[in-house]
């Protein structure tokens, strides 16, 4: 049964959590569904993603079933391995949209809960419904989060935030979470504000979008003579490619630029 599908249309891809009747929850089929869907993606020439998920929630969490069939094979086998990097399969669910060279944009709606919130979390921007709600949910079943939320989560919200959602497994209604910032901002209609802000993205420069989100991700982690030296060298490349600077010329003398 298929998990997730991925469809291409003017320069975006839309990528959408398929299993609406289990609330999208996460089995070991659809986690592996969704990493092959980020590694589709970050192969293609889209210049933007869309993420989101069928039905009346965005993704619920782990499938307890298939929870259940983990918790008979050794954990350190299934959880110790870095088979994706630097990270494990449950871990690249989130981390693979990170490593896509394109802006992510999550279009959230209903329940946002645990291995879903991670989920979201490894978008660049997230766009929630009102009426969505967020947790970090494992410790409702004696577990620390570990899918990449401790990677991603300090980077979004503030120290004490972080401990309470942690230790209480509490969800927030999506108001809360843009305030405290783990939503980027509220929309009646999360998934055509997700387009329409992709196919924003889409316009710009794709070598300057890309090159913006590699340098992002240094600035959130590198120290300032790192991040200096990784500005300069993003500029240096942009700047030395062919025809670059007329596209730059032209946008500075308020002409339309034919991004390629």
């Amino acid at each position: 049964m298929a998990r997730v599908s991925v469809e291409y249309k003017d320069h975006t891809a839309h990528v959408t959590l398929t299993r609406g009747d289990k609330m999208n929850a996460l089995d070991r089929a659809m986690m592996e569904a969704i990493v092959a869907a980020g590694q589709e993606v970050a192969a293609s020439d889209a210049r933007a993603v869309v993420l989101s998920g069928e039905g009346k929630s965005f993704c619920a969490g782990l499938d307890m079933a298939s929870f259940a069939t983990m918790g008979t094979v050794d954990p350190e086998e299934w959880l110790m391995g870095r088979t994706h990097h630097d990270a494990n399969l449950v871990q690249e669910v989130a981390l693979v949209w990170r490593r896509v060279p394109v802006p992510v944009i999550a279009a959230l709606q209903g329940a946002v809960f645990g291995g879903g919130l991670q989920l979201a979390l490894g978008a660049d921007i997230r766009i929630a419904a009102p009426d969505a709600k967020l947790a970090v949910m494992e410790m409702k079943w004696g577990l620390v989060p570990d899918m990449g939320g401790m990677a991603l989560l300090p980077a979004l919200v503030r120290s004490d935030v972080l401990r309470q959602l942690t230790y209480t497994a509490r969800p927030v209604p999506a108001d809360q979470a843009e305030r405290w910032g783990l939503v980027t901002s509220l929309s009646d209609d999360p998934l055509s504000a997700a387009q329409a802000l992709a196919e924003d993205i889409a316009g710009k420069s794709p070598s300057a979008i890309r090159g913006a989100k590699r340098l992002i991700e240094v600035a959130e982690a590198a120290t300032r003579e790192d991040v200096l030296l990784a500005e300069s060298r993003e500029q240096v490349q942009l700047i030395g490619k062919p025809d670059q600077m007329e596209v730059i010329a032209a946008q500075m003398q308020g002409r339309k630029a034919n991004f390629k």
